[in-house]
């Protein structure tokens, strides 16, 4: 069976009564030519040749759903890369100005190893900076999780009750996470987000109550296959001697 003809079944059961929007968040392929530099909301272009990355994505991507993206290229490339390895193409894909990558100001283009070499050790573990620090002339990661929640809830609203593909980047799904972890920005710093990866984040709403629900983050349905490991990039502060190519 192709994978544009493969049915999509949905897991995990919804109580009745109970309204599931399910948000299945990519990011986007890696950056080859940012020459080790920080780069943010830089519009670049990523790579997207390996196509068994992106036809292992598409299998566990569901049918009929609401395409979304940033408003930064690199998402579009891996949308269509998506569409170009089988998955069916959606009749639109809205830019989303709240889901693009954390602003990172004056940081952007400055050398990513001298960066966090620079950096007190504690907050490179986690991300470029604490969550309440601007960039200079730039955002703060709070600033990227509020828009990041905006642009969520708005969609909530609008798409109750579907699935929701959203390709977007390293820091807006960390920030995504936070919101489902009950509100805490700074868990979601904690965890990986790879380059094509998956992560589903459910929202669960009720007369009265409301909340999220994880089945997975950080999920790489092609791992299996050692060949097509390369789909990697660092986000945020992780830094790499060379990149995998």
């Amino acid at each position: 069976m192709s994978n544009a003809e493969k049915p999509f079944v949905a897991q995990h059961t919804v109580p009745q009564g109970v309204t599931a929007t399910r948000w299945w968040w990519v990011r986007h392929a890696p950056v080859r030519s940012d020459g080790g530099n920080i780069y943010g909301q830089k519009d670049m272009d990523c790579d997207c040749s390996d196509r068994v990355v992106f036809d292992a994505v598409g299998k566990i991507l569901p049918r009929n759903a609401v395409w979304v993206a940033s408003n930064l290229k690199r998402t579009h490339q891996t949308a269509s890369a998506i569409w170009a390895a089988g998955f069916p193409k959606p009749d639109a894909m809205p830019h989303e100005v709240d889901f693009a990558e954390q602003h990172l100001g004056d940081w952007q283009g400055m050398n990513r190893a001298a960066f966090f070499a620079s950096r007190p050790i504690n907050v490179g573990s986690y991300w470029f900076a604490p969550i309440d620090e601007p960039s200079p002339n730039g955002e703060s990661f709070m600033d990227l999780y509020n828009r990041v929640r905006r642009g969520i809830e708005r969609i909530n609203a609008e798409h109750a009750g579907k699935d929701i593909i959203a390709v977007a980047h390293g820091g807006t799904i960390k920030a995504a996470i936070g919101l489902a972890l009950n509100d805490q920005p700074d868990r979601g710093l904690a965890f990986t987000i790879d380059n094509c990866s998956v992560t589903r984040l459910d929202h669960l709403a009720s007369d009265g109550h409301s909340g999220w629900r994880i089945p997975m983050v950080n999920q790489q349905p092609w791992i299996a296959d050692p060949s097509h490991a390369a789909m990697h990039q660092p986000a945020g502060p992780e830094v790499t001697p060379t990149k995998l190519a």
